[in-house]
């Protein structure tokens, strides 16, 4: 079986191995594969792996003898699902192979603006500490997470994640989920839109991206937040109405912001929230530690292995 891998270098920089899939197929690999150039690479192919090379209907039309998509990724909005199974072609995903991964991050930023490290230890390598007057030196906010308000939406592997290290921290947990009852576990409480937002003293969004999701973040919600708030998102760019976000940072209506994901990306550098101070932006990593790429790998190639088999796992189009 002929299979292309259309966009491998943001899962495999150079410091994972191919070789699982090369046992299992003729394979072709690309770095990066801009969208004209797609179906040139694609169209001899029977299966193909993509990240973020779209397959809308059109594409997936002029593509007969494709017949497996394996995306590298958990999200597969990329995908054209309907058309795929329309054409007989199985499109697989890789979920939760982050969630560790992912939970740390939320609490990388977090803390990013609760305690300030990266600015104070630079403060330190200025010699600010030691022209200081006093044992102690700081010119910002120093927060302590004990006891504050988390609200997280959307209570999958990542949020779940994300409830378990804030209750170690001792922080009260509440939820904007489906789960009721039973189904959620001792510390998290499920509140209303409007509770979620008014109490929350953090909001982390761990929502796929669906037209019910999109610009959760906006205007009317941002205006239910405290003013001392913070918005983290790791989950999906447009989730957040970016502007309306800039507008509530510069107006202090928010206290700060922890983005590691964005609308477009890499976003414009005219984006007006790369210039705010209390608005921290990370390039969308995530998902990227060597731990979690090593499990995508691994879970690519079993995937594609069990599809091989005629035992498809992880299919998103049934």
């Amino acid at each position: 079986m002929k299979l292309v891998v259309l966009d491998g270098f943001t899962l495999n920089p150079g410091d994972l191995s191919w070789k699982g899939l090369q046992e299992l197929a003729d394979c072709t690999f690309y770095e990066r594969t801009p969208a004209d150039l797609t179906w040139e690479r694609a169209q001899e192919a029977e299966a193909v792996i993509t990240n973020k090379v779209v397959f809308d209907k059109a594409m997936i039309d002029k593509l007969p003898k494709l017949k497996y998509i394996g995306v590298s990724a958990t999200g597969y909005n990329v995908i054209d699902l309907q058309a795929a199974k329309d054409h007989g072609i199985v499109v697989t995903n890789i979920p939760a192979y982050s969630a560790d991964s992912v939970a740390q991050d939320v609490f990388a930023l977090i803390l990013t603006i609760t305690n300030q490290v990266a600015h104070y230890a630079a403060e330190v390598s200025a010699g600010v500490w030691s022209r200081s007057k006093d044992f102690t030196y700081w010119d910002t906010p120093l927060l302590e997470l004990h006891g504050k308000t988390i609200g997280i939406a959307g209570l999958g592997h990542n949020g779940m994640g994300v409830a378990r290290i804030a209750l170690a921290f001792g922080m009260q947990v509440i939820a904007l989920t489906s789960k009721t009852g039973a189904a959620l576990p001792e510390g998290i409480r499920a509140v209303t839109k409007e509770e979620f937002f008014k109490q929350s003293d953090i909001v982390t969004l761990h929502y796929p991206l669906t037209p019910e999701t999109h610009h959760i973040i906006n205007k009317e919600t941002l205006a239910l937040m405290k003013s001392s708030a913070i918005l983290i998102n790791t989950s999906r760019g447009p989730l957040v109405d970016e502007d309306a976000l800039a507008e509530a940072l510069n107006n202090k209506r928010l206290f700060a912001a922890g983005l590691d994901v964005m609308t477009d990306e890499p976003p414009a550098i005219t984006n007006p929230l790369l210039k705010i101070p209390n608005c921290y932006i990370t390039p969308h990593i995530a998902w990227a530690t060597i731990e979690a790429r090593t499990r995508l790998m691994n879970m690519l190639i079993q995937n594609f292995a069990s599809y091989l088999k005629g035992t498809v796992i992880n299919q998103v189009n049934r």
